[in-house]
């Protein structure tokens, strides 16, 4: 993010500090206090792009959150969603796509603070050890995660995601077979060389055009507890709990503060994705259904 941008940022957060305060106060008095899952992609010192965050900003950026947040699991995310209560704001991380040098510094710190995470992997990244598509595009070969790194984090406490087998956009994939193969054969693939089971999957990309109610169906019809997406919004309890929205905030600190800030104009700027069922789009068809 340029200089320019994280200042404008930067003050409107200021300004609207006091705002967020008490919308936050009185949402936790209500028992109705947010439930916000971030996600980051490569944490490294290289500033090579816009899904990679400095090490430094990154230690920063969790110890910001402790300060401020319950650090929790999206199971127990899941749970506070489901209860319909939550007194207090809280906070889940997770990492999408898979890269080894994650395993440097970030992950050692997260396992040190005893910080929940969730780590989404790419199935044929991990067992190839071939370079992401749109890494490769930009002519970077950044190492992907091995399945023995996989193995390590696992044993150390981080629970490993699926994030389809070769990071397509699900939203232009209409094969079944192909969406199919992409979210429960690769998460099968995956958990049978990791010797675990799998429990969540985000969507690559992860914005309104990249999801699909058709894939939807096909997560939870293979046994998945909850999707995840990545364009934003808040988690209040009584939502959905199926559906997990992520805040992406790869880059400065200013971009993660506000997010987490419960920013009024997000709230109503950004809608909620709801997958069309296969009920509704029958009956949108005008074919009868019983």
């Amino acid at each position: 993010m340029p200089i320019w941008k994280q200042i404008i940022l930067g003050l409107y957060y200021t300004a609207t500090l006091p705002v967020r305060a008490i919308r936050t106060r009185l949402a936790a008095l209500a028992g109705r206090a947010p439930i916000m899952i971030f996600t980051w992609h490569r944490i490294a010192d290289d500033a090579a792009n816009g899904w990679t965050t400095n090490s430094e900003v990154f230690a920063r950026e969790i110890a910001w959150l402790k300060r401020h947040f319950d650090m929790i699991s999206l199971e127990e995310a899941q749970r506070r969603i489901a209860s319909g209560r939550n007194h207090r704001p809280a906070a889940c991380v997770t990492f999408d796509d898979g890269y080894a040098v994650n395993c440097q510094k970030a992950l050692p710190m997260l396992i040190r603070e005893q910080v929940p995470v969730t780590y989404f992997v790419t199935t044929e990244m991990a067992l190839t050890g071939k370079p992401f598509p749109h890494d490769a595009e930009m002519g970077c070969h950044w190492k992907p995660n091995t399945i023995e790194q996989l193995k390590a984090m696992a044993a150390a406490g981080i629970e490993i995601g699926a994030h389809t087998r070769t990071h397509p956009d699900i939203g232009k994939i209409e094969n079944e077979a192909e969406l199919y193969d992409e979210i429960v054969k690769a998460r099968d693939d995956l958990s049978e060389a990791l010797d675990l089971p799998i429990r969540y999957f985000a969507f690559p990309f992860g914005q309104h055009a990249n999801l699909g109610a058709r894939a939807f169906e096909i997560a939870k019809d293979g046994g998945f507890e909850a999707v995840m997406s990545a364009y934003g919004g808040y988690h209040f309890p009584g939502d959905d709990p199926f559906h997990l929205q992520r805040m992406c905030v790869d880059g400065p600190l200013i971009r993660l503060k506000n997010w987490a800030g419960f920013d009024p104009w997000k709230q109503i700027k950004i809608k909620r994705y709801e997958p069309e069922s296969k009920s509704t789009r029958q009956l949108s068809s005008g074919v009868a259904t019983v």
